[in-house]
């Protein structure tokens, strides 16, 4: 893989300083608009589309600004109101506008620091048990279950790509794509060993249990990246689907894992009921996961990643996630921690999400600075 990775000439940076920087901001979008009043601007589809995504995303973004500066006038003007007639019921509604909004405007700034590569992508995530057999492949069912809520309550959808089941109960692993603005730039926060302590319901005694499972997140690779493989490096195997899927899944061998020798990373899909179409979306992985790859070389700061990726074990978790002898979900990179194991569990991670993020963001900066 000598040259893996390249951009076309259609591609373009987001604005110095990340999507937020107001003023270059302002006039990017006013150049996207002019853009694609032009008619011949259709005649390139490849750059038209890079055009529209970056203008929707930008648009978005622009809007979802001065919606907060609107509710913000609104909330003030309330709270005077309730000010000159006296009536506390209104000024706590006012007090409670304005503490939303600045929720809001917390998570806005933060998603205004996306500004990666491939941060406003889809994403891919995998997700592996550990040692323990029953109880770490029903840890990874249950991640598999968290990840899947939290897209859905951010107005994202999940597909399976692949998914082996346990012997007994849960998953050895699974594939999920997640498709939504910034995707990728939201889950690869989530990249690390996950531990869980409970009472086992498999265990008979009624004893504890640890239990590890890893993430791993990279970005769906859009037509703007160009990943060079060489076929004849790559090893295709094709096998029978496990899982529900009908009689042609499971009596045919349309499953694909595609092998790329001189990295060793592998992909699989079985979620098509076609062996092309699970080949071709195989393919699709494997440069998504051959460009995650690249970034990681090109980019130091992010280097812990790949210690992240070692034995999924002790000594590795980013995050605990205990429920017995006490309730306490506790990222170790951040020191961020809640008693609510339950919320949790249905996919509440914007506060863990949002600590990982600005860590990320402030280190960029301190090396930045110190360079």
């Amino acid at each position: 893989m000598s040259k893996p990775l390249r951009r076309t000439s259609s591609s373009r940076s987001r604005c110095s300083g990340g999507v937020f920087d107001w003023d270059p901001a302002l006039r990017r979008l006013d150049e996207l608009n002019a853009r694609v009043e032009d008619p011949t601007l259709w005649d390139r589809p490849d750059d038209a589309q890079a055009v529209m995504r970056e203008r929707t995303r930008l648009g978005t973004a622009v809007e979802a600004v001065r919606m907060l500066e609107r509710e913000r006038a609104d909330a003030l003007e309330l709270a005077e109101m309730a000010e000159m007639e006296g009536d506390a019921a209104v000024g706590d509604e006012a007090a409670d506008m304005l503490r939303a909004l600045k929720d809001r405007a917390g998570r806005a700034e933060l998603e205004a620091l996306l500004s990666g590569e491939a941060d406003g992508n889809d994403c891919y995530v995998e997700i592996n048990s550990g040692a323990g057999g029953t109880e770490s492949a029903d840890w990874a069912l249950m991640l598999m279950r968290m990840y899947t809520r939290w897209a859905t309550a951010h107005g994202m959808s999940v597909d399976v790509i692949e998914e082996t089941g346990g012997e007994t109960a849960g998953i050895k692993s699974c594939t999920l794509q997640v498709k939504g603005t910034n995707a990728y730039g939201w889950m690869k926060t989530e990249a690390g060993v996950h531990r869980l302590v409970r009472i086992s319901p498999f265990d008979s005694n009624a004893r504890r249990h640890t239990s590890f499972a890893s993430v791993w997140v990279y970005p769906v690779v859009d037509d703007t990246i160009v990943i060079e493989i060489d076929p004849s490096e790559v090893r295709v195997d094709t096998y029978r689907a496990s899982g529900s899927g009908g009689q042609h899944v499971n009596k045919t061998d349309s499953a694909v894992r595609l092998t790329h020798l001189p990295t060793g990373i592998a992909v699989a899909c079985q979620t098509e009921r076609s062996q092309h179409q699970n080949r071709d979306r195989a393919w699709k992985m494997l440069r998504a996961r051959l460009y995650e790859a690249e970034l990681q070389r090109r980019e130091a700061a992010r280097a812990e990643i790949e210690d992240q990726k070692t034995d999924i074990g002790w000594g590795h978790q980013i995050r605990s996630y205990v429920l017995q002898p006490y309730q306490m979900v506790k990222d170790l990179r951040t020191s961020v921690e809640t008693s609510d194991t339950d919320a949790v569990l249905d996919g509440d991670l914007d506060a863990f999400m949002d600590a990982a993020l600005a860590q990320r963001v402030g280190a960029t900066r301190d090396e930045a600075a110190a360079g």
